[in-house]
């Protein structure tokens, strides 16, 4: 079995079988395409089936010192998944990293923008000119609905169901969700497209996208990193900031005011809740205050 014809078989596996995003399928695959590089280049011929734990630790060795103890985890993962696909494949009977150790690299959480660094980073924006009012409906969605940044930038027109107060959000995997939308950004959004979107000319197979650029196609990820970096030193900001950390903020914020972790789980479209769980960093004086308000026993 050539590597070639592994890589494509496995894309078709985690794109099918898993129902991956293009997104995540092209992550997993780097992963391979760095080790089929890095055999290239000292000449190992050597196939998917017949490698051994021994080429692979010299590889991780290599790569190592050149990446941060997050990515080497995130290799070391990517390939594990890619010889456990060959084994559910009957391709080997064994995985080769089986005993090959991630670094540890504890949980990092990303910032937190507090409800008045979220309203300060829009009152940055110009909104007498068209981009400006864009902008702010558009950080307003992201923030208000939780979304992450591909699912901000491909939100259509036919996704709003403002009667029923809802958007319908396509997610990783193209998996769908519905997710609460609240009154003040359905406001923002409906003046939007009524007054600010018609004056854009409308690329042919954009019609439906609501988020447009001043070529009328949709925005780029890219995009709206640059509209949140901008407005977020206009502000004087001094955090990381980032599509996500809107989103980040959204659960931080619903948490913080009694929301149910399953109820966040789903708005944020996590397959698991060991993923939401992340978002669970109250400081102690919370959690003191929690448990002296509903333990049985909060006479300590």
């Amino acid at each position: 079995m050539k590597w070639s014809h592994s890589l494509i078989d496995y894309q078709n596996y985690l794109r099918i079988e898993r129902g991956l995003s293009k997104n995540s399928v092209e992550n997993y695959c780097l992963d391979i395409k760095k080790l089929i590089r890095y055999l290239e280049l000292h000449q190992i011929e050597v196939s998917p089936i017949k490698i051994s734990s021994q080429t692979l630790q010299d590889f991780i060795y290599q790569t190592a010192k050149t990446i941060n103890p997050r990515s080497q985890a995130r290799l070391i993962s990517g390939l594990k998944s890619f010889f456990n696909y060959l084994i559910f494949e009957d391709y080997r009977p064994d995985n080769p990293m089986e005993l090959i150790e991630s670094p540890k690299t504890g949980r990092k959480l990303p910032d937190t923008l507090a409800i008045e660094e979220i309203d300060q980073i829009i009152a940055t924006l110009d909104l007498s000119t068209p981009e400006g009012e864009r902008n702010r409906t558009m950080l307003e969605t992201l923030y208000s609905c939780g979304l992450r940044v591909s699912e901000l930038v491909t939100l259509k027109i036919s996704d709003l169901f403002f009667e029923e107060g809802f958007i319908k959000v396509s997610g990783k995997g193209d998996k769908q969700r519905f997710v609460p939308v609240a009154p003040s950004t359905i406001k923002y959004i409906t003046i939007y497209i009524s007054e600010i979107r018609p004056h854009v000319n409308v690329q042919k197979n954009y019609e439906d996208f609501v988020f447009l650029n001043r070529r009328g196609k949709n925005l780029t990820r890219a995009m709206v990193f640059t509209v949140i970096k901008k407005a977020t030193e206009k502000a004087g900001i001094k955090k990381n900031i980032s599509p996500h950390t809107f989103r980040h903020s959204f659960a931080t914020h619903l948490l913080q005011g009694g929301a149910d972790l399953r109820a966040i789980q789903q708005m944020l479209g996590h397959e698991s809740i060991t993923t939401t769980e992340v978002y669970m960093h109250l400081d102690r004086n919370d959690l003191a205050k929690t448990i002296k308000k509903h333990h049985p026993r909060n006479d300590f």
